[in-house]
């Protein structure tokens, strides 16, 4: 681990420690409650999951006129084989893309990946945690996406078969792609790579083309609302549930999400609990403090009232003899004696400042104190 990443690591650490804990309480908390609140999203959408219905597609139309009450529409649990939509709807020609592997699908996803070196520079720099922090943040990535209108198929034998089309139209869940396409390209250096190289700093080295595709006869699951528009069957995503189209079954799905929801029950419950115990001593360990620190400044306050009229006592007096004069300010009678030495060398005014020191001492047997008295007399 290089120095900077030392450093960073320290100052994390002593950033969960302040004040005795609380603010790594505070993250644990933080924490304990996001996986509360996933656990609580998964096993609402799972309960909703087992709920719904898992027709075959030509049962799906009398499903959906059972249901003619809901204007939302049903959620449904299909599954069925990936095709491109048929020629006989209007205004719909069969279309499909071709991949660069030369792949028949009805979604295309390529990205492009701009790749850094890492080295450690003729300066002794070298990649470490603020770096590789800065890197990811100015890493380049283009994507695009292209897609032509799909339909789900008992069978793609069957271009006759009842299908039911489906709809991406404001879905932001991840679809089942595969990867078909990846490749690196290199890139040429620029006049700037000898000062990046100079300095440590990263340089692009590479381009990362990747192309993923939904290829035709795909067998897939949609778990979404389905509606009937203009007598054609379709089903679009739901913002609620964790996923639209998936390669698992609906089985394997439930049985996904019951597992993901058991991590984020049992990982809240961890952290809550060490939230709890971190926050409880930290609260007392600061309430210890804060009486202590109550109890000198009471104790301050008494000894500054109880050495006030003392002073002014010594202030209206007149001469004094040498020997009984203060030996730091020379000008007030000794009246306090040191805690444990016993040195009766100082006027109330002196020993009280004395006392205020970060390590007060005797000033005659350069001792540590604990405190002082005052003796009132002659």
């Amino acid at each position: 681990m290089s120095s900077r990443d030392s450093a960073a690591a320290a100052a994390v650490a002593r950033f969960a420690t302040a004040c005795d804990g609380v603010f790594l309480g505070i993250t644990l908390a933080y924490f304990a409650f996001q996986s509360w609140a996933n656990y609580f999203s998964i096993s609402s959408s799972l309960r909703r999951l087992r709920s719904a219905p898992n027709p075959r597609l030509s049962d799906l139309r009398l499903l959906l006129n059972s249901d003619e009450d809901s204007d939302e529409g049903t959620l449904v649990v299909i599954r069925g084989s990936v095709q491109p939509k048929p020629a006989s709807d209007r205004g719909w020609t069969t279309s499909q893309l071709v991949s660069c592997s030369g792949e028949r699908a009805v979604v295309v996803q390529r990205t492009q990946t701009c790749l850094y070196n890492e080295w450690t520079g003729l300066f002794g720099r070298r990649f470490d945690l603020h770096t590789l922090l800065f890197k990811s943040m100015k890493e380049q990535q283009s994507s695009s996406l292209r897609s032509v209108p799909f339909v789900l198929m008992e069978s793609s034998t069957r271009p006759n078969s009842d299908y039911v089309s489906v709809s991406l139209d404001g879905s932001a869940h991840q679809l089942p792609l595969a990867t078909v396409y990846h490749h690196l390209h290199p890139v040429q250096p620029s006049p700037y790579t000898f000062l990046q190289i100079l300095f440590g700093q990263g340089y692009p080295i590479a381009l990362l083309d990747e192309e993923k595709i939904l290829p035709v006869g795909k067998e897939v699951t949609a778990i979404g609302i389905c509606t009937t528009k203009g007598g054609a069957v379709e089903i679009k995503s739901c913002r609620d549930l964790p996923c639209f189209l998936s390669d698992m079954t609906k089985g394997e799905i439930e049985s996904d999400m019951a597992t993901r929801s058991g991590v984020h029950f049992w990982c809240g419950l961890l952290l809550g609990t060490m939230s709890v115990g971190v926050l409880g001593y930290a609260i007392h360990r600061n309430w210890l403090k804060w009486k202590e620190w109550r109890e000198r400044r009471r104790q301050a306050q008494e000894l500054q009232r109880e050495a006030t009229p003392e002073i002014n006592v010594d202030d209206e007096t007149g001469d004094v003899a040498d020997g009984e004069l203060c030996v730091v300010c020379l000008m007030r009678r000794r009246r306090s004696a040191f805690v444990p030495c016993g040195h009766l060398v100082c006027c109330p005014r002196c020993a009280f400042a004395i006392e205020r020191e970060v390590s007060p001492k005797c000033p005659v047997c350069r001792q540590s104190i604990r405190t002082c008295i005052r003796i009132f007399g002659s």
